[in-house]
């Protein structure tokens, strides 16, 4: 029996597999989200990644993150970190600076306007996830959580 991605990208012969529907349904689903997202963001004037690493340097407090960990926490990699940086630096939503310990080590830290930024839209953001999670039964969402997590080693 077909299922709704074979409609909704217009797939007239059968899927080669399983594995290759379930790909596709993943890609599909997170394309949704992260538009979005993206949209949410678009009134800050900020993308998806740069709205991450803020929240990995909040989380992180005053001591802040050296580059190499703040990257390696970030939902999906990107190869470019410290343009990235350059930009939230511009803007004044972080600070960097060299390690006191270690000069070749450069500390990155949340300044207070990267802080209210985030502030302003953590409740917007809290209902975006809301509205499009609300047909998923607490429950469905837990093996959603378990099966997301059982794909990834």
């Amino acid at each position: 029996m077909p299922g709704k991605i074979a409609a909704e990208i217009s797939q007239t012969k059968p899927f080669s597999c399983r594995e290759e529907e379930v790909f596709l349904n993943l890609a599909r689903s997170y394309e949704y989200l992260l538009q979005g997202l993206g949209e949410l963001f678009k009134s800050s004037n900020i993308s998806t990644t740069q709205y991450n690493i803020l929240r990995i340097l909040r989380g992180a407090g005053e001591a802040g993150l050296n580059c190499t960990e703040a990257a390696q926490r970030m939902i999906s990699n990107d190869p470019d970190i410290t343009r990235l940086l350059d930009r939230l630096e511009a803007r004044d939503l972080i600070l960097r600076s060299r390690s006191l310990t270690d000069r070749r080590v450069v500390v990155v830290k949340i300044t207070q306007g990267g802080l209210d930024l985030l502030a302003r839209l953590d409740q917007p953001l809290l209902d975006l996830h809301a509205t499009q999670m609300e047909r998923l039964k607490p429950e469905q969402m837990e093996e959603l959580i378990g099966l997301l997590e059982l794909l990834r080693p």
